[in-house]
């Protein structure tokens, strides 16, 4: 018998491109998730079939698309970033929005918190890092600089791993940068892939970070040393790549399909795709959505803390939710 992933429902409110997920650390029944609807939606999980989970508040406030979310580790706030060049600390037992962080002149692609929730780091189309207090002031802000990204940074992550204090960030220059949070230099610059990238992820010991973009190809690498340790095909455009928390599995949101690999034996243990027609006959989604002609993606992935339940957001606006399941 091995574990395998199961539709267990879907969740629609946003009515645009679903681009980030985020799930609490304490595996409470809640998540937050942005969109290109400009709005970022606060779930209840009640984890019905027809509805998985029910959206209790829209945060509203930012006025271009919202292209991430995070959240804070004791649950109470989310941070967000947009292309209206901002970010954004949202208060979600009101709703509102309590902090602007401003200075980015472009697009911001995405946001993340340190493990202590002291810091934050935002990434941006204008090319600059930037890390911030929670009061929403720059602290510091990596651009210009020979070492600095070329091109628009498009993700950038804390390491968990609290010994070594470390920023990664992928950008359109096809490069992975690893940075000293201490003092904000340059450590390594992870270089292999042919084209931009869209997103790296950090394993959960902080020991591994895996990047992916364009190219199809998705890159794992050694944070500690900077060493590329191998490829995993993924045959087309990644949009988003998470790390199980409990699992030596590394999942993809590619333009074809969810796919997972067990980082072992470096074999695929499951290819998600959607079955619309399926979906449809159990489910609230009328096809409604105005979408059927569109090719449907995934865009945006997280595992629940627990590592049973992986949210998957889409270009049609719907957060289809796969459990762990036996077969």
């Amino acid at each position: 018998m091995a574990d395998g992933l199961v539709l267990k429902g879907t969740m629609c409110a946003h009515t645009d491109m679903v681009t980030a997920i985020a799930t609490p650390v304490d595996n409470s029944d809640m998540i937050v998730t942005s969109s290109r609807d400009k709005s970022i939606i606060l779930w209840k999980l009640n984890k019905d079939v027809k509805s998985y989970g029910v959206a209790q508040r829209s945060l509203t406030g930012h006025s271009h698309f919202v292209e991430d979310v995070v959240l804070s580790s004791d649950g109470q706030f989310a941070l967000s970033g947009s292309w209206d060049g901002e970010l954004r600390l949202w208060d979600l037992a009101t709703g509102a929005s309590t902090r602007r962080f401003v200075g980015h002149t472009k697009d911001v692609l995405s946001v993340a918190f340190s493990t202590d929730n002291r810091q934050i780091v935002s990434a941006s189309r204008d090319g600059a890092i930037k890390l911030w207090n929670t009061l929403g002031e720059c602290k510091y802000t990596i651009s210009d600089q020979g070492e600095a990204h070329k091109q628009w940074v498009s993700c950038v992550r804390f390491s968990p791993n609290t010994l070594v204090p470390t920023i990664v960030s992928a950008s359109w220059d096809h490069t992975v940068k690893v940075w000293n949070l201490a003092n904000c230099k340059l450590r390594n610059t992870l270089a292999g892939h042919s084209g931009y990238l869209n997103t790296v992820a950090v394993s959960p010991d902080g020991s591994l970070c895996a990047s992916g973009g364009k190219d199809g190809g998705i890159l794992l690498w050694d944070l500690a040393e900077g060493k590329k340790l191998y490829c995993l095909e993924a045959g087309s455009i990644i949009h988003s790549l998470c790390f199980s928390p409990n699992r030596y599995w590394l999942c993809a949101a590619t333009e074809n399909s969810i796919r997972i690999w067990d980082l072992e034996s470096k074999s695929v243990v499951e290819d998600l795709k959607v079955d619309l027609k399926a979906e449809a006959e159990k489910s609230d989604v009328s096809a409604g959505t105005g979408n059927k002609t569109k090719v449907i993606y995934c865009t945006s992935l997280n595992w629940s803390a627990d590592g049973n339940t992986l949210f998957s957001g889409y270009t049609d606006g719907v957060i289809r939710v796969w459990g762990i399941g036996r077969y």
